[in-house]
């Protein structure tokens, strides 16, 4: 965000200075203005290029996020998931056991 205050900035800049300059340069040469207007147009590419840029750097960012969160809901339902087949498992093994000490009393 600094950045694109920053271009935006440079840019009123230019503006008024370009204002400034060209009432002398009605005055002064026609190369003036042909240098004004050079200026004025590598300060628009740059500031284009600058906010390009940021707009890049923002959805890397955006994605690189976005794929954290998808992996740490994957790990956690993994997670889950083993906790609750262990859980079954242990159940099942706990029943199975305190069925035969069961039967084994009752015959016995």
């Amino acid at each position: 965000m600094k950045v694109v205050v920053a271009a935006v900035a440079l840019v009123v800049v230019a503006v008024i200075v370009l204002v400034v300059v060209g009432v002398e340069v009605v005055i002064v040469e026609v190369e003036v203005v042909i240098v004004v207007v050079v200026v004025l147009v590598v300060v628009v590419v740059v500031v284009v290029v600058v906010v390009v840029v940021v707009v890049v750097v923002v959805v890397v960012v955006v994605a690189v996020v976005v794929v954290v969160v998808v992996v740490v809901v994957v790990v956690v339902v993994v997670v889950v998931v083993v906790v609750v087949v262990i859980v079954v498992v242990v159940v099942v093994i706990v029943v199975v056991v305190v069925g035969v000490v069961v039967v084994i009393e009752v015959v016995v």
